[in-house]
C-alpha cells in the first residue's frame, strides 16, 4: 500500500494541465512538479488518494529530450515559469493537447477543427506589467541559523534597528514572505533595474514595510507598467501613508538613475486588504500615463487601469477575434465583459455598432477615454452587472437592434447559467469566446450548443510563455432550424 513520503521511480508520459506532469505506478495516476514528459525519475508522494497521487522530484535518472536549461536562476522556487525547464515548441504542444483533452472529456465534443496554436515570438520580457510585494519577511529554500543578525521586524523597529524590507514575488501558497529578486525575465532589464534601485532606496532611508496585522508600516508594493511599442515606462509605488517628502525624494532619485522611466505614481492604500489598489494617486512626474498601440488604435493606461498584459500577442488573439466573427458594415456586436474596452475598439472600424457591458466603473472610464481619443463613435459601454443587464435592468436593449455577434471574453470561472439562459434568448448569428481558462470555456459552450448553437473551430492562443495559462478562441454559429 502506498503512503506519503515513499519514493518511487516513474517515467513521466505526459503533460498535465497546471503546469504538472503525469506518470502512471501500477494503473495509478501520479502527479508530479518539475517533471518533464520522456524523464525517469526518482519521486516522493507528497498525497495519496484512490484515484490519483501527487509527487515531486527527488532525482532524474535520465532527462527527457525536451528539458532545457532554465534562464531564470530562481526558476522552481518563484513559481512564475513553471514550464521554464520544457523546449518552447514542446510547450506548445501540450497547451494545445490541453484545449483538445477539455473540450472532448468536459465539453462532450468530438472530431474538433482546432487549428495551430498561435505562439509567441519574444519568449522572455514579453509582460507590460509586474506587480512586486514588499515583505519584512524573506522566503529562503534552507532557513539560515540564528543569530544576532537576524530579524525580528517588530523587536527590530523598537530597538531602532533598521527595518528589513524585501522586494520581490511571493512563492506558491505563501502570502506571509517574500523570494527577494534581483531580476526576472519577464518585463525588461529596465523593469529589473526600477526594481533593485527601489529596494535600495527602501534600505537607505530606513522605509518600513506595511504590516496588515498591526497595520502599521509604509511600503506595499511596486508595480510596473511599460508600454511594448512606445517604450514609456511608469513606476508606481503602493504605499500606506501620503508622505510627500519621501515620494519627492524617490522621484527625483529614481529619475536620475534610471532615465528611461517616463512617469511616477504614488497609489495610496490606507485599507488592511493586501491589493495594489488604493483610494488615491498622486503623480510625481510625468503625466500619470503611458500609452499602448493595439492594432490602428491607441490606449492610454493609467496606474489603476486593467490592460492586456502581453500586448504583442493580444494584437494577434484581437486578430482572430476580427477573423472569427466575420464581421459586416452593418452588424450590430454585444461585446460581454468588454473591460476597458479594447477588443470593441479593435472591431469598431468593422461594424456598425458595438455595445460593450461591464462591471467595473473604472473600467467604463477607461474604455470611454480610450473610444473618445481615437475618435470612435459607434461603441457605447454600460456599467452593470451582466446577468442583470440581460435579465433584469434592459431597458437599454430597446434602443438597440438585436446583435448580429456577441463576443463574450468572461473571467476564468466563466459564465453565469442566468447569462448564458439569456444569451440563447437573444441568439446571436455568430459567438465569439474568448477564454482564459478552456475548461470553464467547455462547459459554457456545451450548454450553449446543447440548445441552439454548433462548435465551428477553435484557436489556442499563448500569451504567456512558460506558464500553463492558455488563451483560446472559440466560434460558433447558430444551428439552421
Amino acid at each position: 500500500m502506498l503512503k506519503r513520503g515513499d519514493e518511487l521511480q516513474l517515467e513521466v508520459i505526459d503533460a498535465a494541465f497546471e503546469g504538472k506532469s503525469v506518470a502512471r505506478h501500477e494503473g495509478l495516476v501520479v502527479f508530479v512538479e518539475n517533471a518533464v514528459p520522456g524523464d525517469l525519475i526518482i519521486a516522493k508522494l507528497l498525497k495519496v488518494k484512490k484515484s490519483y497521487a501527487e509527487a515531486k522530484v527527488v532525482r532524474i535518472e535520465r532527462p527527457s529530450k525536451l528539458r532545457v536549461e532554465p534562464r531564470c536562476k530562481y526558476f522552481g522556487v518563484c513559481g512564475g515559469c513553471k514550464w521554464q525547464h520544457v523546449d518552447y515548441q514542446s510547450q506548445l504542444r501540450f497547451k494545445q493537447q490541453q484545449v483538445i483533452d477539455v473540450f472532448e472529456r468536459i465539453g462532450g465534443f468530438s472530431n474538433i477543427q482546432i487549428l495551430p496554436i498561435i505562439g509567441a515570438e519574444d519568449v522572455y520580457f514579453y509582460r507590460g506589467k509586474m506587480e512586486y510585494s514588499f515583505s519584512g519577511q524573506q522566503w529562503l529554500n534552507s532557513p539560515p541559523p540564528k543569530s544576532e543578525e537576524e530579524y525580528n521586524p517588530l523587536e527590530n523597529s523598537l530597538e531602532g534597528k533598521r527595518p528589513p524590507v524585501f522586494l520581490g514575488l511571493h512563492v506558491p501558497q505563501r502570502y506571509d514572505k517574500v523570494l527577494d529578486l534581483e531580476e526576472c525575465h519577464l518585463q525588461s532589464a529596465v523593469s529589473n533595474n526600477i526594481l533593485n534601485f527601489t529596494r535600495d532606496f527602501a534600505h537607505r532611508n530606513n522605509l518600513s514595510v506595511y504590516d496588515s496585522d498591526r497595520n502599521t508600516g509604509y511600503l506595499r508594493f511596486l508595480v510596473i507598467r511599460e508600454s511594448k511599442r512606445t517604450k514609456e515606462t511608469m513606476a508606481n509605488l503602493v504605499t500606506y501613508e501620503d508622505r510627500p517628502e519621501i515620494m519627492n525624494r524617490y522621484a527625483a532619485e529614481l529619475k536620475a538613475n534610471v532615465g528611461q522611466v517616463t512617469t511616477i505614481v504614488n497609489t495610496i492604500n490606507t485599507k488592511k486588504a493586501q491589493i495594489a489598489f488604493g483610494e488615491t494617486e498622486k503623480v510625481y512626474f510625468g503625466s500619470g500615463w503611458i500609452h499602448e498601440q493595439l492594432g490602428s488604435h491607441h490606449f492610454s493606461i493609467s496606474a489603476s487601469s486593467f490592460f492586456q498584459t502581453n500586448v504583442v500577442q493580444a494584437e494577434k488573439l484581437y486578430g482572430v477575434v476580427k477573423q472569427f466573427g466575420e464581421f459586416k458594415s452593418d452588424d450590430v456586436v454585444f461585446d460581454l465583459y468588454s473591460g476597458t474596452g479594447s477588443i470593441a475598439i479593435f472591431i469598431s472600424d468593422a461594424v456598425k455598432e458595438v455595445v460593450g457591458i461591464e462591471s467595473v466603473e473604472s473600467a467604463i472610464r477607461d474604455a470611454e477615454k480610450n473610444a473618445g481619443e481615437n475618435r470612435i463613435d459607434n461603441c457605447r459601454f454600460l456599467l452593470g452587472d451582466l446577468k442583470d443587464r440581460l435579465t433584469v435592468d434592459k431597458e437599454w436593449m430597446s434602443s438597440h437592434a438585436k446583435p448580429d455577434v456577441m463576443v463574450i471574453d468572461p473571467p476564468r470561472n466563466g459564465m453565469h447559467p442566468k447569462v448564458v439562459e439569456e444569451i440563447l434568448k437573444i441568439s446571436p448569428e455568430r459567438i465569439v469566446y474568448v477564454s482564459c481558462n478552456p475548461a470553464t470555456q467547455a462547459r459554457d459552450v456545451k450548454l450553449l450548443c446543447a440548445e441552439k448553437y454548433r462548435l465551428i473551430k477553435i484557436q489556442p492562443v499563448d500569451m504567456f510563455p512558460h506558464t500553463y495559462h492558455i488563451e483560446n478562441v472559440a466560434l460558433l454559429h447558430q444551428r439552421e432550424t
